[in-house]
């Protein structure tokens, strides 16, 4: 029986994503289309941001997980265009985060974006240095203060909350 892209989207379900291992990569949004055929399987993967260092660790980490549940050959190719978004991540990813202890980013097309953001899928939206609404993971206070522009990556900021008191990061909405 020839293996279906359903069965290989639950594959891609237990595949976690290298920075933020709470994750899978299908949670993070970065697996575009999967087909599955007589000639085997293709996965189209779209990056976070094009120069990010764990691409290559996440294809082989895709293409080794379907290859494990009888997939292959498997191949996967790199979309660029259109550019990843944190609107991709998954409602199940957004909480995966608050559990985590990471708070997930807000739409990015509500005009709550991060520092130099505009949006062209919607027209003009206002630039914010801070966004507005980022809640307490832990707590689900909205009194919180940025105290750094960047966590342990470029895509994260560091937050305190004011309410409870613990530090935490936030993914920034790009």
């Amino acid at each position: 029986m020839q293996p279906t892209a359903e069965a290989a989207w639950a594959v891609l379900d237990t595949v976690p994503d290298p920075e933020v291992t709470a994750l899978s990569v299908r949670d993070l949004g970065i697996v575009r289309e999967v087909f599955c055929g007589e000639e085997g399987t293709q996965v189209v993967l779209t990056p976070t941001y094009s120069g990010c260092p764990a691409t290559e660790v996440i294809s082989d980490s895709v293409r080794q997980a379907l290859q494990d549940a009888g997939f292959g050959p498997v191949s996967v190719t790199l979309r660029r265009a259109p550019a990843w978004t944190t609107d991709w991540i998954s409602e199940e990813g957004r909480r995966k985060l608050r559990e985590y202890g990471i708070a997930p980013p807000g739409p990015v097309d509500d005009g709550a974006s991060g520092c130099g953001a505009s949006s062209s899928r919607s027209g003009a939206a206002p630039i914010r240095i801070r966004p507005r609404g980022v809640d307490c993971p832990r707590c689900g206070s909205g009194q919180t203060e940025r105290l750094s522009a960047f966590g342990s990556t470029a895509c994260k900021a560091m937050y305190r909350c004011l309410a409870c008191r613990e530090p935490f990061e936030y993914f920034k909405p790009i």
